[in-house]
């Protein structure tokens, strides 16, 4: 089933979405608890949620992302093959300028404070950063937690799946050397437009990742080309980190970032970004003006 969280009259709920993309309100059978809440109590929500019969369908709803603040979110670099090589080509592996595939996963921290809703304007930061970057994602939303969770094991433990837009700011992450903070300014990470559970989706690796900026196609790859599969992704994360129900991994991008290009094709205010994941829906999130 897919679900959302949403805004409408003054108040935030969980919503089920039906096939016709319209919201229904689950406040009746799950009070006003957070999907972050569903998920933790997702044995005896989630038969409740999927035997409810009919809802009210809230009119006009305003999608925000579907877990506004997770616990954690992991992201992943570098997971794409043809991405490794546009980001090594491109100077911005800073100091190596490195093509080789890398080892083990590239794992780092986009703090929850970035995330922003599936339709919401991305602050474009003009103060701190000329360099903007988009990165359409796979993200996994974690059930049930554990730690030395072994591969074979691993999907056993995601309760769904949604879509990040890992928004960078390339010239902070040059110079920084690092990745959190180029990554984790507030609004850089776009989600939605709703959780989709893993029953739903099936086999993530049928799953295609893309991007549109401003109408223009920019990515578009299967999750299968990923170099770390999501059971590796998982395994690795959490061999001495206890990964908790409603923790996201952002799995990596695809080649055709902005960097990708010669010159590099920087968002600006104004541009309108679009991420898609086969069966999840799309976000679309405009650059706004600066405050």
């Amino acid at each position: 089933m897919k679900l959302a969280t949403f805004t409408h009259a003054g108040r935030t709920a969980i919503g089920r979405v039906g096939d016709d993309a319209r919201v229904s309100d689950l406040s009746s059978v799950v009070g006003d608890r957070t999907l972050l809440q569903v998920i933790d109590d997702w044995d005896v929500l989630g038969p409740a949620i999927a035997a409810a019969g009919e809802l009210a369908v809230v009119a006009e709803p305003r999608l925000c992302a579907p877990i506004p603040v997770p616990r954690n979110l992991y992201a992943v670099g570098k997971n794409y093959r043809d991405h490794v090589q546009e980001f090594g080509r491109s100077g911005y592996d800073h100091p190596d300028r490195s093509t080789d595939i890398p080892p083990v996963p590239v794992v780092f921290s986009k703090v929850p404070t970035s995330v922003t809703g599936p339709f919401d304007d991305i602050d474009p930061h003009l103060a701190i950063t000329s360099e903007l970057d988009y990165e359409a994602e796979l993200a996994v939303i974690i059930g049930r937690g554990g730690r030395g969770i072994h591969r074979d094991q691993a999907l056993e433990h995601v309760w769904g799946y949604t879509i990040i837009n890992d928004v960078t700011a390339r010239d902070l992450q040059r110079e920084g050397q690092q990745w959190t903070i180029s990554k984790s300014l507030d609004t850089f990470a776009p989600m939605g437009l709703w959780a989709v559970t893993a029953d739903e989706v099936g086999d993530p690796t049928r799953l295609e990742a893309s991007s549109h900026v401003n109408g223009k196609p920019r990515q578009k790859a299967p999750v299968t080309d990923l170099i770390f599969d999501i059971p590796q992704l998982i395994s690795n994360i959490s061999a001495g980190i206890t990964l908790r129900a409603g923790d996201i991994i952002a799995t990596g991008t695809p080649a055709g970032v902005g960097i990708g290009f010669t010159p590099p094709r920087f968002l600006a205010p104004g541009d309108v970004v679009e991420c898609a994941i086969t069966g999840l829906g799309s976000l679309r999130n405009t650059v706004g003006n600066p405050a």
